[in-house]
């Protein structure tokens, strides 16, 4: 039994899931809002919760390890440090807001509209 197992696999294996997981955060991060599907954005919310947390303190190790999470893309972990996380320095956390949309229309999946908190 695998007790406590709370991520959803989404019916890809693991390197597949870890690359969606990145891509979906490489373009929150790039433009600020997303529209996916519930599933996804609700397994989204707390690994960008996690890395603007992380990139409120701005040290080299912290930007390191962001950008190796991020493929290494500079231009991403640049704005994720100096536009992003400053907004949130006195924010204790809840960075991100869940608004939940109609169903898509040709498989009836549930969306969401994932963005971030002003």
């Amino acid at each position: 039994m695998k007790h406590h197992v709370t991520q959803r696999k989404f019916g890809r294996k693991k390197n597949v899931r870890t690359a969606l997981l990145r891509s979906l955060l490489h373009n929150i991060i790039r433009d600020e809002a997303i529209v996916t599907t519930e599933a996804k954005a609700k397994e989204l919310r707390p690994l960008i919760e996690k890395m603007v947390t992380k990139a409120k303190s701005d040290s080299i190790a912290n930007r390191r390890i962001i950008a190796s999470r991020l493929f290494n893309n500079k231009d991403i972990t640049k704005k994720l440090f100096e536009e992003i996380a400053p907004q949130y320095a006195d924010r204790p956390g809840g960075y991100m807001r869940i608004t939940k949309l109609p169903q898509r229309g040709n498989d009836a999946a549930k969306m969401a509209h994932i963005t971030f908190v002003k």
